[in-house]
């Protein structure tokens, strides 16, 4: 293994020190172990810079609209975005994604749909990918751990996805799950958490302009390790919402018991709404570092998407439904 020696370390690679026992913390209560975990500090890349970090070989995306709700904060560099991950059916490190995902299959891909709409059956990727205009959508992403990054999704909207299945008035959720794999998804031989990866949403969320199919990023389609082929993003919860690798969509009349409630249900709820006024039980949600910079900033209600949001959650008590 390499270690830097103390003279070759910059400020920006040491994991501040409460993190990092809040990290081991988090870990030891789930029942597994990992290694600490180093941020990189890389800056914000744009044009000719992005373009010579990107995958030479990735499939590229063309003809992208520009997307609503777009935020003007500087991108995270595509290093930042494609190996400082969670996805732990690669591994409990933030690099084993970008490390291990290789192994993972995007082709040939289906998902299949269930439950309370017109409209079930098994769908293959290439024809969802074509349901609706691809657009980029500059979204920040906030993670429970305190860390954010800004980053170019491509997609469009959920609604868009959703309504070709003809949801009845009974579907008031839709449940998502992830690929169980143990060969491509090394990380799901471990009992970090109970597999398929599951994750839900209320219908209003799912149907809202913001949330977004998940289908490429900056400009190329998803790398593995980002979730490909398809992914949910939803950019007013913490990341640990936003689903990956999907092959299951089911529409259910009653609140789905998502991965993180299941296994912890005392510090993490259905909702995952980013609100630094409900710490969570083990660290503030108050602030939060973004990759690539030193200093923390401010955690934004809704991760800064108040305006657009607010209103799904009018007379909810958000400390009582976290």
């Amino acid at each position: 293994m390499l270690i830097k020696k103390p003279a070759d370390l910059r400020e920006s690679d040491v994991t501040p020190k409460e993190l990092f026992l809040k990290r081991r913390e988090f870990i030891a209560a789930a029942g597994v172990t990992a290694a600490a975990v180093a941020t990189n500090g890389f800056g914000a890349l744009r044009g000719e810079d992005v373009a010579a970090e990107q995958n030479p070989n990735a499939q590229k995306l063309t003809n992208l609209k520009k997307g609503p709700f777009n935020t003007d904060e500087k991108l995270n560099s595509y290093k930042d975005v494609t190996t400082y991950n969670n996805f732990y059916e690669f591994g409990l490190d933030k690099g084993d994604p970008a490390r291990y995902a290789h192994s993972l299959k995007t082709r040939p891909w289906s998902v299949v749909v269930e439950g309370q709409c017109g409209k079930p059956g098994t769908y293959h990727i290439e024809d969802i990918m074509k349901w609706a205009p691809l657009e980029e959508r500059i979204y920040r992403l906030r993670c429970v751990e305190a860390w954010s990054m800004v980053v170019p999704w491509v997609g469009y909207p959920m609604s868009e996805f959703l309504k070709r299945f003809e949801p009845t008035s009974q579907a008031k959720f839709v449940e998502f799950k992830t690929l169980v794999d143990t060969k491509q998804m090394p990380g799901q031989t471990e009992p970090a958490l109970r597999w398929p990866y599951t994750e839900g949403l209320r219908m209003d969320e799912a149907m809202h302009p913001l949330t977004l199919v998940g289908l490429g990023l900056y400009g190329e389609v998803l790398p593995n390790q980002n979730g490909a082929p398809i992914r949910l993003v939803v950019p007013w919860k913490y990341g640990f919402k936003s689903i990956k690798s999907i092959v299951r969509v089911r529409f259910v009349e009653n609140e789905p018991l998502n991965t993180w409630k299941q296994q912890q249900s005392q510090e993490y709820g259905f909702y995952a709404n980013v609100n630094p006024q409900v710490d969570h039980p083990r660290w503030s949600q108050g602030s939060e570092r973004r990759l690539g910079e030193f200093f923390r900033r401010k955690t934004l209600m809704f991760n800064g998407y108040a305006d657009q949001v607010a209103s799904l959650y009018a007379g909810m008590d958000l400390r009582k439904f976290y």
